[in-house]
């Protein structure tokens, strides 16, 4: 199988922010190309271990063919994958165990980039967006079976999309819609670009669509309330959002952590990339990247930044 292209995001700010070191236990939960992960792996050494997760089986497959072309041998770090989402990882993670835990949200270059996974506007393909291509509701399904009013909302609340209602009404009057670039046409028609904007009109839909197919906040509310009992003490927990629905929730349960005293934040702001990386890497452009710590049992909950994380950040933020 050809190896799509693949460029991990915030990649040197991730290590950075995880600590990695030799010898660690780090969990990637959203393993995709394993770009993230091969770069952590390349950093364990022999005694170190690394729990990949996915839900999705053909992101599994290429990812377990990049890690092993490492090229460690010897110095190759224990590899386990789990294909599951990564909202079950304390069904497979033992509390109290990892010294970092990363998610890099969103969906991934492979399923962006496979027309016939339905995920992109930009190419024709079947209306499918699941990341888990066994199981569950396809974006064609939601398409053609919600009322409008529902339609509405959803693109509303998961797209922040302010022509919702006119985007619904055209798409239960072009229905059946069975692909993507038949959608994207009706989305185009309905609500062309206003003066300014840069991005596609379908864009915001078809961010509400794979959201609400995937219950992509869902996973993650479950994620961030799990997290912490994972992670040692000083353990790490990285995470990196692409909208601003994905970046409130980790933003909230950051300060919520921290409150309670569990969490000390890392990054009072979000770590963004850098122009040259925008240049490499145009899907890096939205990337936002926050960090905190888990705290010692009894540690007061006064948010604060411990020396390591005042200069992974400081240090990025020079480099902008």
């Amino acid at each position: 199988m050809d190896r799509p292209q693949h460029v991990p995001v915030l990649l040197e700010q991730v290590l950075e922010f995880l600590h990695v070191r030799p010898g660690g236990v780090f969990a990637d939960a959203t393993l995709g190309l394993g770009g993230h992960s091969a770069a952590i792996a390349g950093r364990l050494g022999w005694q170190g271990r690394l729990i990949c997760f996915d839900r999705d089986p053909q992101a599994l497959e290429l990812a377990k063919a990049r890690l092993d072309e490492l090229g460690l041998g010897a110095e190759m770090p224990e590899v386990r994958f789990e294909p599951r989402a990564f909202s079950e990882a304390p069904e497979a993670i033992e509390p109290g165990s990892l010294d970092g835990l990363l998610a890099d949200f969103g969906v991934s270059s492979l399923q962006l980039d496979e027309a016939h996974r339905g995920f992109s506007f930009r190419s024709e393909g079947p209306l499918d967006m699941r990341m888990d291509t066994r199981s569950g509701m396809t974006a064609e399904q939601v398409v053609n079976q919600l009322g409008e009013n529902e339609l509405a909302d959803l693109i509303y609340e998961f797209g922040e999309e302010r022509r919702s209602r006119r985007i619904a009404r055209a798409i239960v009057r072009a229905r059946p819609i069975f692909t993507t670039a038949h959608l994207a046409g009706v989305i185009s028609a309905a609500a062309p670009p206003m003066k300014g904007e840069k991005i596609h009109p379908a864009t915001k839909t078809f961010q509400a669509l794979r959201i609400r197919v995937n219950d992509e906040l869902g996973e993650i509310r479950t994620l961030l309330k799990s997290a912490p009992s994972l992670l040692k003490p000083g353990g790490r927990l990285v995470l990196i959002s692409f909208h601003s629905l994905e970046d409130r929730l980790v933003k909230d349960a950051f300060r919520e952590g921290s409150s309670e005293g569990v969490l000390k934040i890392l990054t009072r702001k979000p770590v963004t990339a850098g122009e040259e990386e925008q240049r490499r890497n145009p899907r890096s452009r939205s990337a936002k990247l926050r960090a905190a710590e888990k705290q010692e049992a009894g540690s007061q909950g006064k948010e604060r930044q411990g020396k390591y994380g005042r200069q992974a950040e400081a240090k990025w933020r020079q480099q902008r």
